[in-house]
């Protein structure tokens, strides 16, 4: 009997939550109406981001963090599509770590569209293909990925968030057992799990390709080939699975970005990402990152980069926790601007973390 009673109660909560839902789908279909009115673009990370903030505010520890954010994901993805829809653009073919993240971020209802190379990602974002992209940043074991970081030196597009997502690779191939004479997938991918081939597979060759889907759907098409990948990935391309969790590091886990049209709003909790070059003088990159420390601005990443067409001359990409817009971020972004070359302001963007 109390079984039945406390069914009789979920299913009235059921009620509300449906009448609730129609009742919010048709307010972000008038939202939408006027952002069209407007010109302003259905994506809003920076609302989103500060919405999903103070839900878990005010739900505490009724909900735990990763629940709450599944269910939103989901009400957020419908009511981008009420109001008209987007089209995100991410590295394919479908399974791979860059479709799952895009999945992640924008529900099932975004019009998810594959590209062959991170190039035409950015490409597809600069000319208006898409509402927004979602490109390989870095990789907590094998860092940043140099064909997103070139890409970000001629884009017009600006950060506009960054997803971590959890990678756990796979051995697929066609048949559960015999011999494996050539490997496919993602360089990143191919780099995160060397020890454990050299240990198992030392004599087949490794062959990199655009994405670890990718490699999933050529191994589907060969014997004696292998692929690294997302389980999801034998689903989809009918392969079997021969060994989980075959990266070299436990906690393996990349970070991408968002790619938008538009600057992202403070929330409160931002990261700024920059990039600049120095002057050849002695003490020019120490100077550069104390004006941070000055200003009590933390850095959360320093990197250089061969600058493209310029040999033995280097870019520094820096993330800085803060918006670019807040005061004390202004003074720091005026003083550096005299201390470097070709200073830009990639994003400023909701932490995840």
């Amino acid at each position: 009997m109390k079984l039945a009673s406390l069914r009789r109660k979920v299913d009235r909560l059921d009620d509300q939550m449906v009448r609730l839902l129609a009742e919010r789908t048709r307010v972000a279909r008038e939202i939408g109406r006027l952002k069209r009115q407007d010109g302003f673009s259905v994506l809003a990370p920076g609302r989103e981001a500060s919405l999903l903030r103070r839900l878990e505010a005010k739900v505490g520890r009724r909900l735990d963090r990763q629940s709450l954010h599944a269910i939103y994901r989901e009400i957020l993805s419908s009511a981008r599509e009420a109001q008209g829809g987007v089209r995100i653009a991410y590295l394919g073919p479908e399974s791979s770590y860059c479709h799952q993240a895009a999945r992640s971020r924008f529900g099932s209802s975004a019009h998810l569209v594959p590209c062959a190379t991170i190039a035409e990602i950015f490409s597809a974002v600069d000319r208006g293909e898409v509402d927004a992209g979602v490109v390989p940043a870095e990789n907590s074991g094998e860092g940043s990925v140099g064909a997103t970081q070139d890409a970000l030196l001629d884009t017009c597009a600006w950060i506009a968030g960054e997803i971590y997502l959890p990678v756990r690779h796979a051995l697929l191939s066609r048949t559960a057992h015999g011999p494996i004479r050539v490997v496919y997938s993602h360089p990143q991918a191919l780099a995160q799990c060397r020890h454990w081939l050299a240990t198992h597979h030392p004599d087949a060759r490794l062959v990199e390709v655009a994405s670890t889907a990718e490699g999933a759907r050529r191994a589907a098409k060969e014997s004696a080939a292998a692929a690294l990948a997302s389980p999801l990935a034998a689903t989809l391309y009918h392969l079997k699975i021969r060994q989980r969790d075959v990266q070299d590091r436990v906690g393996n886990t990349t970070r991408f970005l968002v790619l938008g049209q538009d600057p992202v709003p403070a929330t409160g909790k931002d990261r700024t990402s920059l990039v600049f070059s120095l002057p050849h003088r002695a003490g020019a990159l120490h100077r550069a990152l104390g004006i941070f420390s000055a200003r009590k601005l933390n850095l959360l990443k320093v990197e250089s980069r061969p600058a493209p067409g310029k040999p033995w001359e280097y870019v520094f990409f820096v993330d800085v926790r803060g918006h670019a817009d807040r005061p004390e971020f202004q003074r720091a972004l005026a003083v550096l601007r005299k201390q470097t070359q070709d200073l830009r302001v990639l994003g400023s963007y909701p932490e995840e973390r």
